[in-house]
C-alpha cells in the first residue's frame, strides 16, 4: 500500500558533500529529518535545488540518524557546483 503524497514547505542551505564511512559523497545532508518526516528511513520527495525542479528523488540515510540528497553529476553540471559548493534545496512533497 502506497501513502498519498503529502504537501511539505521545507528550505534549507547545505554544503555538498557527506561524509560516508571515510568517503565524501555529492550529497546534501538534511539536518532534523526524522523530526520533519517522521522518519529516518528512505522516503521520495519532490522539491528543488538552487531553483531547479527534482521530482521523485530519494532522501536516503546518512548512517547517523539523518537524510541526505544525493546530487548526480548531470544536476551538479546543470547547477554548476561541485562538492564543497553550497545549495539551497526547498522540499515541496513527501511521496512515500
Amino acid at each position: 500500500m502506497t501513502a498519498e503524497p503529502t504537501a511539505i514547505d521545507h528550505s534549507f542551505t547545505a554544503p555538498i558533500g557527506v561524509d560516508v564511512r571515510g568517503e565524501v559523497w555529492p550529497c546534501v545532508e538534511l539536518a532534523g529529518a526524522t523530526e520533519l518526516l517522521g522518519t529516518g528511513r528512505s522516503v521520495r520527495v519532490d522539491g528543488t535545488v538552487d531553483g531547479v525542479a527534482v521530482e521523485n528523488v530519494g532522501l536516503m540515510p546518512t548512517g547517523r540518524g539523518e537524510l541526505m540528497l544525493s546530487l548526480n553529476a548531470k544536476l551538479r553540471r546543470r547547477l554548476g557546483k561541485d562538492v564543497g559548493d553550497t545549495v539551497t534545496v526547498r522540499l515541496t512533497r513527501r511521496r512515500s
